[in-house]
């Protein structure tokens, strides 16, 4: 079994920034590429970065330049850095990873609880 603890969320006025983590643990062989997500209330889920096992880094249009992922592979954990935050920003954001679990075949696409971002002055 394997989990993702996502945290870092909170409370932050426009301008400011944040740094999501997103810790797995378990029967973990491995961990492939890596993702956060967000949801913001009222629309659909969306892609804001991807990252894979070598650390190659992808921010969509929409964030790039304010989001910066990156992870430790020695922690198990991966990050999301977000600056010049704007209200805009205001959603749940979610980490998901495919992850190849001890004593099974495949990879495995496991995501996290998510964690609350607010951007309000």
């Amino acid at each position: 079994q394997v989990r993702l603890l996502e945290s870092g969320g909170g409370l932050v006025q426009p301008g400011g920034s944040l740094r999501l983590s997103c810790a797995a643990s378990g029967s973990i062989v491995s961990i492939e590429d890596m993702a956060w997500h967000r949801q913001a209330p009222g629309k659909q889920r969306e892609l804001v970065a991807t990252i894979t096992k070598s650390g190659g880094p992808n921010t969509e249009d929409s964030v790039k330049g304010r989001f910066t992922i990156s992870r430790d592979n020695a922690k198990n954990t991966g990050y999301l850095q977000i600056d010049s935050l704007i209200p805009e920003d205001t959603a749940v954001y979610y980490c998901s990873a495919m992850v190849r679990l001890r004593g099974k075949t495949g990879k495995f696409d496991v995501w996290g609880q998510g964690t609350q971002v607010t951007v309000s002055s």
